[in-house]
């Protein structure tokens, strides 16, 4: 049976190095690159026309816009439109890292935690930042709930912060556990089907019961790989929140 772990292994394509830093292009790097092209390519095709009446592609491109824009409505409020071109590109990274990974021999950049960090981190630092150009020190209260008594002070500032600090191990911990724990399922379903088969005539009807379980997974696998892309693009909203507006 093939090494499930294998999928996730990352190597060098083109080795390069700028001093003593290993900057070589990876099997990561092209799936990465490859997403940046198809994601360039599908909106420029789709929205070429502007059709009244939108085609398929136009259609895909604008549900995927009023999606992340409701989204950004619900969760932000109006004054979120600023966070549009960011929330939309994390949206569409996942998406396309969770989507490509399900395609035989591809990689799954989005399966490894320093990918989902960064992104993580990006929406941290992002709050920070916009949090103190906007409100100052009166960030601060954010970790301080309106109509704590005075006295739970010492107790509920220290669980704030560290709820806070937590926000990127939480976001990114979430998305590289899902799609790694998918992947390395349907690898060990495909593994144990191919090794039935391979026994012989008396193996060839066991092995057909993980086939089918594992194609009924590659479809919830679809459904998952789009469902951690919408819920990291959620999350991100209810974090950048913080930034835009304080409740006390």
């Amino acid at each position: 049976m093939a090494n499930p772990i294998k999928q996730f292994e990352i190597y060098s394509l083109v080795d390069m190095n700028i001093g003593n830093v290993d900057v070589s292009y990876t099997n990561s790097s092209l799936w990465m690159s490859i997403a940046v092209i198809v994601s360039i390519a599908l909106f420029t095709i789709s929205m070429r026309r502007k059709a009244l009446v939108p085609g398929r592609m136009q259609a895909f491109a604008e549900l995927t816009y009023e999606l992340v824009a409701n989204t950004i409505r619900e969760n932000i409020g109006t004054k979120g439109r600023q966070y549009f071109p960011l929330v939309f590109t994390l949206f569409m990274v996942v998406l396309l890292g969770n989507m490509l990974g399900m395609i035989p021999y591809s990689f799954t950049f989005t399966s490894h935690i320093i990918v989902t960090a960064a992104l993580a981190f990006l929406v941290f630092f992002t709050v920070l930042i916009m949090g103190f150009i906007k409100h100052g020190f009166h960030f601060f209260s954010l970790f301080l709930p309106p109509g704590v008594p005075w006295w739970l002070t010492p107790l509920i500032l220290p669980i704030e912060i560290m709820s806070f600090l937590s926000r990127p191990i939480t976001l990114s911990v979430r998305l590289f556990a899902n799609m790694i724990a998918g992947h390395i399922m349907l690898k060990v379903f495909a593994g144990f089907s191919t090794g039935m088969m391979a026994i012989g005539t008396i193996g060839l009807l066991p092995g057909l019961l993980p086939m089918v379980f594992n194609s009924i997974m590659i479809g919830f696998e679809f459904l998952i790989a789009f469902l951690q892309a919408y819920v990291f693009a959620v999350l991100s909203c209810i974090y950048l929140k913080d930034s835009v507006e304080i409740d006390h």
